[in-house]
């Protein structure tokens, strides 16, 4: 099989890492892929959000089953159009994916499903969100309705916070995507990531994470796309775990299945754990980074054939199994992020670090000449494997020490409530 996976982050390298592992796989291509992709695969330098480019590619380089990893292509249509081009996909229809790329789309299919959220309000005025701020008080969530890179969202401590977010929003900081605010009741909690497959009728659970949204130690800071994250995520109850399929998941897949628009790829539940259960905080049409790379350090099945049979209706009948095992990965990112950063100052020490226990997953990363250098916001993922979260930490800030880049920065306590807990 001939594999060409869409994107150029971390999450991208992650999947092209274990589907190169798969022995079914005889080529791999990532478009446009980053300095870590090009060690395993063929790096494909086309504009993704060009359709036309990536189908051409893809018949270009005779490839059997596209892969498809960013939410802006999701929610874009790129799977349509590629399976529209007679070539297997991996990635929910546009229709589907709005379950992402509009938060109303999923807070009205909550309400009409009876699925189990914090209580909401949408706007497009923003006099009119401001006084339902002024009415409601804080704390109080404040979101731009699409899609923001994880940055368009403001959990409000105080009324001025949230008076500012709204602003933000009407003001374009997020362009187009914050046209529309939905503001929600703060809910309190300890929020889990939830993972399944689905091939628009069948369910394939995966497995739990937890993320580190803030950007500095301590959770403080402004929110970014996440700095780091470890699976699974032992918080979520096997009681929690059941009521969150039952009440949310599967009323979701049965959902879009009768209003003849199922969803088909891997979706991603981010819960808030309260004391009346799990509530949904919001969907994501993809897999989460850096969910993914822990997720796929974890795996020990092949992942190419779960991907095809989600993707072409033959998920029953298929099991997933992991290792015995926490996997963790720290986020290293330019100075300034998620604000202003600089792109293309050389990283020394990243390369050859690989392990059975420890990788490094590229995002933000190019090659230039023999020089690795950085060119994101979120550039390195150093990620390891323990017996405990704890030891999953230690080895991977063993890692990020043996990297010499200082013009990076990242968090020195991912993990630390589960590793409070393990402590007791």
């Amino acid at each position: 099989m001939r594999v060409l996976v869409i994107g150029s982050g971390g999450r991208e390298h992650a999947l092209a890492w274990k589907i190169a592992q798969s022995p079914l796989v005889t080529a791999l291509f990532v478009a446009p892929g980053n300095g870590g992709t090009e060690r395993l695969a063929t790096n494909l330098a086309i504009d993704i959000a060009d359709h036309a480019a990536v189908i051409a590619a893809a018949r270009d380089n005779r490839v059997d089953f596209v892969v498809v990893g960013p939410d802006a292509q999701v929610v874009a249509g790129l799977g349509d159009d590629i399976r529209a081009a007679g070539i297997a996909c991996f990635c929910p229809s546009r229709e589907a994916g709005r379950l992402e790329g509009s938060k109303s789309f999923t807070k009205a299919l909550c309400d009409e499903f009876d699925i189990p959220t914090a209580a909401y309000a949408r706007f497009e005025d923003e006099a009119a969100a401001l006084a339902y701020v002024y009415a409601q008080g804080a704390p109080i969530v404040v979101k731009a309705d699409g899609l923001a890179a994880g940055k368009g969202v403001t959990v409000a401590m105080s009324v001025e916070e949230a008076e500012q977010a709204v602003i933000d929003c009407f003001s374009g900081a997020f362009g187009a995507s914050g046209a529309a605010v939905v503001i929600e009741e703060f809910m309190e909690g300890e929020e889990v990531s939830l993972f399944v497959l689905s091939d628009g009728k069948d369910i394939l659970p995966l497995t739990t994470a937890q993320d580190h949204k803030r950007a500095f130690d301590g959770d403080t800071g402004p929110n970014t796309g996440g700095m780091g994250a470890y699976s699974p995520a032992p918080v979520m109850t096997r009681a929690q775990y059941d009521e969150a399929m039952a009440r949310i998941i599967e009323p979701t897949v049965r959902g879009l299945a009768r209003r003849g628009t199922p969803y088909a790829g891997v979706l991603y539940a981010g819960l808030m754990l309260t004391g009346d259960g799990p509530k949904l905080v919001e969907y994501n049409a993809r897999f989460g980074d850096p969910e993914c790379q822990v997720m796929m350090m974890r795996m020990e099945s092949d992942v190419v054939p779960l991907l095809h049979a989600a993707a072409t209706g033959t998920l029953a009948g298929h099991a997933v199994a992991w290792k015995d095992a926490y996997a963790l990965t720290v986020i290293l990112a330019a100075r300034g992020y998620p604000g202003a950063y600089g792109k293309g100052s050389v990283i020394a020490g990243a390369d050859g670090l690989d392990s059975d226990t420890l990788t490094v997953f590229h995002a933000g990363t190019k090659r230039d000449g023999g020089r690795l250098v950085a060119n994101g916001g979120r550039v390195l993922n150093v990620t390891a494997l323990g017996a405990s979260v704890e030891e999953a930490q230690r080895r991977a800030y063993r890692g990020v020490d043996q990297i010499d880049w200082p013009e990076g920065f990242c968090r020195r306590d991912i993990g630390w409530r589960q590793i409070a807990r393990e402590r007791g």
